[in-house]
């Protein structure tokens, strides 16, 4: 797809790989609406660009409709959707306090699974009925995880919150191909964002030492560029794609 002029929303796009793939789209011409619970984040983001910061919670439906309609209203159809947003919380299945919260569980599928399917069924019902941009309607770019293949200790909700978004990507890619839309999943590995920034530069280097070349944290803009290209190469669909140095993760 040709992303000049498009209408692009990505979720979870106040910072991180987020951020990093509103720039890259805008980079390319897109109109970003970038979406994000932190409203400063996005707001920020976007001022940067020249795009759209709007509040949304993607696990909602009423607040994902909202912001998707004020995109359509001020940049038209939406073309290309980037899933960003999640939570990375952790939890032994039994731990200390006894057996793993089912509530803590139930927020991270909540929003890294349901809020991808939420945003992707709203997105693919705007983009289904709207007239083609060359031979295509739409793009769809989700995110998992390394963890959906290789889950370590404490990580049972977040891998099975992942591993439902790889899961959902072939059935999803077949199901909206009839309306021109593809879907792709990229899975990343040790990248540089908020939930990395605090770690102290000795665990950093430990991390950066399981990755076998390049042996380091990826960099945000390395995804966005992936992201970029999935949309710009039609024959890339119904795949995921692992963004990881080709690191294989440990039990801990």
């Amino acid at each position: 797809m040709d992303i000049t002029g498009v209408c692009a929303l990505l979720t979870g796009g106040g910072s991180g790989l987020g951020a990093a793939t509103a720039r890259a789209l805008a980079a390319r011409g897109a109109k970003v609406a970038v979406l994000d619970v932190n409203t400063a984040g996005a707001e920020a983001v976007a001022g940067e660009i020249g795009g759209l910061g709007l509040y949304s919670d993607v696990s909602s439906e009423d607040s994902a409709t909202r912001a998707i309609d004020i995109a359509e209203a001020h940049f038209g159809t939406p073309r290309v959707l980037v899933n960003c947003a999640g939570i990375g919380k952790s939890g032994r299945v039994v731990g200390k306090q006894g057996p793993h919260p089912l509530d803590l569980f139930a927020a991270v599928i909540n929003v890294n699974l349901i809020g991808t399917f939420n945003m992707i069924r709203l997105f693919a019902a705007k983009a289904s009925v709207a007239p083609m941009v060359g031979t295509e309607r739409g793009v769809i770019v989700n995110t998992a995880s390394v963890a959906a293949f290789e889950g370590q200790v404490g990580q049972a909700a977040y891998s099975a919150s992942k591993g439902g978004v790889v899961g959902m990507t072939l059935p999803i890619a077949r199901d909206l191909a009839q309306h021109a839309i593809r879907v792709v999943t990229i899975a990343p590995g040790l990248f540089m964002t908020p939930m990395l920034a605090g770690v102290t530069e000795e665990f950093r280097r430990s991390l950066e030492l399981q990755v076998p070349f390049p042996p380091r944290l990826g960099d945000p803009s390395e995804y966005g560029a992936l992201a970029v290209h999935i949309v710009e190469n039609q024959m890339l669909n119904g795949e995921t794609i692992r963004l990881d140095g080709a690191i294989r993760m440990q039990p801990r």
